[in-house]
């Protein structure tokens, strides 16, 4: 019995049958590679399978690569040009209307015996014939009805020298020496030599400026004649329409 036992391939031998194989025996038989053929190793297997999908997939984009697909290329958009902006509706400050309306003339007085600025001639100062000089406007206000004119030394505290109200405005003009008998009713006032009308320049000394005031009124003021500057000057403060002055100088 012992004998049997190390040997175990006697007892198929007698039998006539292959001895018993263990089950590791003959799992070590499964992965030997028949007779003949040499044995591949699992890695090797691997890479052979790895090369075969690798040349499949090369195959595969030369084919792809090789269509010509063609390219879409950007065409240019249409341009959207936006509407034109509609023109502001003109507003009436922005439009021009015709008109009739004549632009008022400027209200001035001027004299033909000097400009404005300029010295007084002799003959119209207490040095000579002492008249008043010639005097003219124009551009007289709408709605004037009457003028005032005065006269006085600046330079010497507002000295006094002529005072005369309710001039006709359509008169236009007073002539050389007209003081002392003024057309259309006009009235003098007293002027500060204590005469009524004109009394012409007399400084003492050096050059003094005399300023012509003609004053455009709404109203006549109705005076005596013989009033004085101030009273004459309240009485207009309320019917003042328009202002325009002529400036002389005279020196002794």
């Amino acid at each position: 019995m012992s004998s049997r036992l190390r040997d175990p391939g006697a007892i198929s031998r007698g039998t006539g049958r292959p001895p018993m194989r263990s089950a590791r025996e003959r799992g070590s038989d499964r992965g030997a590679a028949p007779s003949g053929h040499p044995a591949y190793d699992s890695s090797v297997r691997v890479a052979v399978v790895l090369v075969l999908l690798a040349l499949l997939l090369t195959g595969c984009s030369t084919g792809v690569s090789g269509t010509s697909i063609p390219s879409l290329e950007p065409t240019d958009a249409p341009s959207s040009t936006p509407p034109p902006s509609p023109s502001p509706e003109p507003t009436p400050e922005a439009t021009s209307m015709p008109t009739d309306t004549a632009i008022p003339a400027l209200f001035t007085l001027t004299s033909s015996a000097f400009s404005d600025g300029a010295a007084i001639p002799r003959s119209y100062s207490c040095d000579g014939r002492d008249v008043s000089p010639p005097l003219a406007w124009s551009g007289v206000p709408a709605g004037t009805k009457a003028l005032l004119l005065t006269v006085t030394d600046p330079d010497a505290r507002g000295f006094v020298h002529w005072v005369a109200w309710d001039l006709a405005p359509d008169l236009g003009s007073l002539a050389e020496g007209a003081s002392g008998a003024l057309p259309g009713g006009a009235l003098e006032g007293r002027n500060d030599f204590g005469r009524t009308g004109w009394g012409g320049p007399c400084p003492p000394s050096d050059t003094h400026r005399y300023v012509f005031m003609l004053t455009a009124l709404s109203a006549p003021l109705g005076l005596a004649r013989g009033t004085e500057l101030a009273v004459v000057q309240r009485q207009a403060a309320g019917a003042t329409v328009g202002e325009t002055r002529l400036e002389g100088t005279y020196r002794r």
